[in-house]
């Protein structure tokens, strides 16, 4: 791969970083603080593609420049009217052509661009055991009624809290459905500490007034209270708590589909 494809391959890679970062794209691959990375990052691949193409323009003129205008007759002598430019085999001034399959690099990237993947949903959740993990703490919850609260917030407060924080409150969670091959509903969020590869899912089991058809990776919004009832996560016996529910509604898919209260 030569210079001119090295930046035009740069170019495209920083191209498309900026091109995710300002807009929500990167949301479904990384957490929402790396915003300044990817920006940061995209930049640099953009300035360093342009500074290698006009260093390779500058060089190509210079050699233009300093390049004669005899063509040579293969005995490395010159034909009288130019420098001569031949090597005693005629073979200089033949340079190798690049391979095109270096061109291939590209196509994960407009891949990435015009074919984004969907955020990690039901599928995963399902296959995956629940990483609800005992909080250091719960801060006091806000005044209102219904008290919007983080799934993962309520699952810790319900399991290692045993729902002290939540006894005469009701709260309102939003997460996506996963649905049990025995049939039992699931609200999910899928909780990372830095990108969509570390994602595991935290789950609230559902029961009460729950709607009669459940899509599975649907957005619902719903509200309801603090329950006692609890089980295991078939796949790794993790704590899986529930929630009565009151109401429930769908919702679009939010702005960003994974939680970052994953440590709180």
């Amino acid at each position: 791969m030569n210079r001119q494809t090295q930046a035009a391959v740069l170019l495209l890679i920083g191209v498309a970083l900026l091109h995710g970062a300002l807009s929500d794209l990167y949301l479904r691959y990384v957490k929402e603080g790396l915003r300044p990375l990817l920006l940061a990052a995209g930049t640099l691949l953009v300035v360093t593609a342009l500074a290698t193409a006009w260093y390779e323009w500058r060089r190509a003129r210079r050699e233009e420049r300093g390049t004669g205008t005899g063509t040579g007759d293969g005995d490395g002598t010159g034909d009288g009217d130019g420098t001569g430019d031949g090597d005693g085999d005629g073979t200089r001034g033949h340079a190798h052509r690049e391979s095109r399959v270096s061109w291939l690099l590209v196509l994960p990237l407009f891949a990435l661009v015009l074919v984004a993947p969907p955020a990690l949903g039901s599928y995963s959740a399902t296959h995956t055991g629940t990483a609800l993990q005992q909080p250091y703490g719960y801060a006091e919850l806000p005044a209102g009624d219904p008290v919007p609260i983080g799934l993962v917030d309520y699952a810790g407060r319900a399991f290692y809290g045993h729902g002290r924080s939540l006894e005469g409150r009701s709260v309102r969670l939003t997460g996506f459905v996963a649905v049990t091959p025995s049939g039992t509903p699931y609200l999910v969020r899928m909780a990372l500490n830095c990108c969509a590869a570390d994602a595991q899912p935290v789950k609230i089991g559902l029961t009460g007034n729950i709607p009669p058809v459940l899509q599975p990776n649907a957005w619902l919004e719903v509200t309801g209270r603090y329950t006692a009832r609890r089980t295991r996560d078939p796949v790794n016996d993790g704590p899986i708590p529930f929630l009565r529910v009151t109401v429930a509604r769908p919702v679009p898919t939010p702005r960003d589909p994974y939680d970052e209260t994953w440590n709180n």
